[in-house]
């Protein structure tokens, strides 16, 4: 970059999200203590000395860690499996995003194209109005009563959920034609596994019984990721709006001026990846994984951290899941439309023209059906990813000997990129 492009860019990000810590990542995670620190100066009102107080709605110290939200390295899981042992849903939280495909039907090869569409800042959004346990673990057993209120983990089986039984807006979808909204690879669950609060409350929330065997769960919560979303969202609107890209286009403008945004200014376009990666990385770095020179089951830095918490970060990423579960439902009762794959927040469908508005669902008088995907710059909206034809895709099939994941692959030149 020109030494004053690299100004201008560095500037921005500073003034719009906070001064460089690192890596985008490492700037992520210290915007979430910077917005919510853990200590604050409290006088006391009978000497009048000043002295540290902590926050009651931050992460104020390191609390004992559940073996089941730990990653395999951990030394809480030291001398517990053999070695090369691959934990089960049953020993391990497995809530990660989405990464699931399926054939295409005779119906679906007809129509030409593929056309994936991505949710704008998935990881901030699904952050945004999350209520996340701020103190340690509380174990529960005997069988305890499920309480969507309690952020943790939950052991149950939910094996039993069939979505065909489900009915969205007076429709019953093709519960083959869906994934799971239980598992990354869209499988059915097969018997108990360790999930997130908002997974076992997504399926309360489709009309089925859940009984937990047990529970680690936090009494003392708080929506800790508020003001970070807030400050990464207006960052972001801020950014794409120097591009020509507002909140105020819907539909075909909101399209043509994100085809045209790239171009309009390099830097800011730099400055757009740069942000988003600061949202996704930030959310990782709650459950940094220990480096190479780390030996295995040894202590390493970040586990000192009050911020490294896994149980957040499975939070977030089951809520990106589920919040593209719950639209991809609604647009299956609205408009029998059904997605072929699902790369973490890229989703495509099969479509008769090259974009989204041949597909998307819309009301008689122009507006996006209610719950469905919608078009816009907003986090939590879709804007379009890229198309290939559906000739294309099948030649990729025969080449692989078989049906792949193809969603994170149909990107357009005019599509952005570092998603």
């Amino acid at each position: 970059m020109h030494p004053a492009d690299l100004a201008r860019y560095l500037g921005a990000y500073a003034e719009r999200v906070m001064t460089p810590r690192g890596t985008t990542a490492v700037t992520g995670l210290e915007l979430m203590t910077a917005l919510r620190p853990p200590t604050r100066a409290e006088r006391d009102e009978t000497t009048g000395e000043w002295h540290k107080a902590f926050n009651a709605d931050a992460l104020t110290q390191v609390y004992d860690v559940v073996p089941c939200e730990v990653p395999d390295e951990h030394p809480v899981l030291k001398g517990v499996h053999a070695r090369h042992h691959l934990r089960t849903p049953a020993e391990m939280l497995m809530e990660e995003p989405y990464d699931w495909c399926r054939p295409l039907t005779d119906d679906e090869c007809m129509r030409p194209y593929l056309v994936a569409v991505d949710v704008n800042m998935a990881f901030a959004a699904a952050a945004n109005g999350l209520t996340v346990g701020l103190d340690g673990p509380t174990h529960l057993t005997g069988g305890p009563r499920f309480d969507a209120s309690l952020p943790g983990s939950w052991l149950v089986d939910l094996s039993h959920v069939d979505l065909s039984r489900v009915r969205i807006d007076g429709r019953t979808v093709d519960a083959d034609r869906l994934p799971s909204p239980f598992t990354p690879k869209g499988d059915r669950p097969t018997g108990p596994a360790w999930y997130a609060t908002p997974t076992v409350a997504y399926a309360v929330e489709l009309g089925f019984d859940v009984a937990p065997v047990e529970a680690y769960v936090r009494h003392r919560t708080g929506r800790y990721l508020d003001p970070w979303y807030k400050r990464l969202r207006d960052a972001y609107v801020t950014t794409m709006a120097d591009l020509g890209v507002t909140t105020a286009l819907g539909g075909r403008e909101f399209l043509e001026a994100m085809a045209a945004a790239r171009d309009v200014d390099p830097t800011m376009a730099l400055l757009v990846n740069a942000i988003k990666s600061t949202a996704k990385g930030g959310i990782g770095k709650l459950r940094q994984r220990s480096r190479g020179q780390v030996p295995f089951y040894e202590p390493w830095p970040a586990l000192a951290r009050e911020t490294w918490r896994p149980d957040i970060r499975a939070a977030v990423l089951a809520n990106v899941r589920i919040g593209i579960h719950r639209k991809l439902m609604k647009t299956a009762a609205a408009a029998d439309l059904y997605p072929v794959a699902i790369g973490t927040d890229a989703v495509v469908y099969p479509s008769t023209g090259p974009g989204p508005l041949d597909f998307l669902p819309y009301t008689a008088d122009g507006k996006p059906v209610p719950g469905t995907f919608r078009l816009g710059i907003s986090p939590g909206m879709v804007k379009h990813q890229g198309t290939r034809t559906v000739l294309w895709a099948e030649a990729l099939f025969e080449e692989h000997g078989g049906v792949f994941n193809v969603a994170n692959l149909i990107k357009n030149d005019t599509a952005e990129e570092g998603e």
